[in-house]
């Protein structure tokens, strides 16, 4: 699952009530959040907690179970301002979805920034391909950065920024991978197509070089990728398993209170 909150301006809090999401358990994915515009609040029942801002990333895998609540920082509830933010669901392979749950908080200087490489040639000052357009790597690896997310399966997420509208730039997908482009910001051509503001193109598993080019300034795009897990998926609310019996089990733990608890 892939959800986006398109920028919003929220006004500050008179009441100083917390906008977002009450406590809700998840059990067999991990749920990856960034922060683009303004900021959330987590808190889990394994005793975790932060603030994620602009640029940060959270990544949280449920494995066997972990209850959480999601909402507006302190700070954003009292000042307002603009909100932006995504939220990925990532699958679990069927030997990890019974695992530890775990909480990475990945701040934004943290997650390395790479040039993208042009189909012109080659720039060889850094700083200056910097400033055609770069790739904020999240997960994965890209051009021989690898990004702070640990995985438990090959995921590559990358957070894209085209500048300059004169070049075209090349981005390579492993081979196998299942690949989205998200553009969040502006417009972009996509292995030759156009595409807008919230489109979304879904690429074959076919290895080859992605090629992107921005028809609009200060484009951006969320490049996503990951190696298939070619299990069974049964879903409901906010459990992801592999069979119907599982999913019922983890229905009945949290309803015994004990999704989210060690035991």
């Amino acid at each position: 699952m892939f959800d986006y909150a398109a920028p919003k301006k929220f006004s500050p809090s008179k009441t100083g009530q917390h906008r977002g999401v009450g406590q809700h358990p998840h059990r067999g994915f991990e749920t990856v959040t960034i922060a683009f515009q303004g900021e959330v609040e987590h808190k889990d029942s394994n005793g975790n907690s932060g603030v994620i801002g602009p640029g940060d990333c959270q990544w949280m895998t449920a494995g066997r179970g972990i209850v959480h609540e999601e909402y507006h920082s302190e700070e954003f509830t009292r000042k307002g301002g603009m909100f932006e933010f995504c939220q990925l669901w990532v699958n679990l392979p069927k030997v990890d979805k019974m695992k530890k749950s775990r909480y990475q908080a990945i701040l934004n200087e943290s997650i390395p920034k790479v040039a993208l490489r042009s189909t012109d040639g080659v720039c060889l000052d850094e700083q200056k391909a910097l400033e055609d357009g770069y790739a904020r790597i999240i997960a994965g690896e890209f051009q021989g950065k690898k990004g702070p997310a640990k995985t438990f399966s090959p995921v590559n997420l990358w957070d894209v920024v085209l500048l300059n509208k004169k070049k075209t730039f090349e981005l390579d997908i492993p081979d196998g991978h299942n690949g989205l482009v998200f553009v969040r910001r502006g417009a972009v051509e996509v292995q030759g197509k156009a595409l807008g503001l919230a489109d979304v193109a879904i690429m074959n598993r076919n290895g080859e070089k992605l090629t992107v080019k921005a028809t609009e300034k200060n484009t951006s795009l969320l490049i996503m990728s990951g190696e298939p897990i070619d299990e069974p998926i049964a879903a409901r609310g906010p459990f992801v398993m592999n069979t119907q019996k599982e999913l019922k089990d983890a229905m009945q733990d949290f309803q015994r209170g004990l999704n989210g608890f060690e035991r």
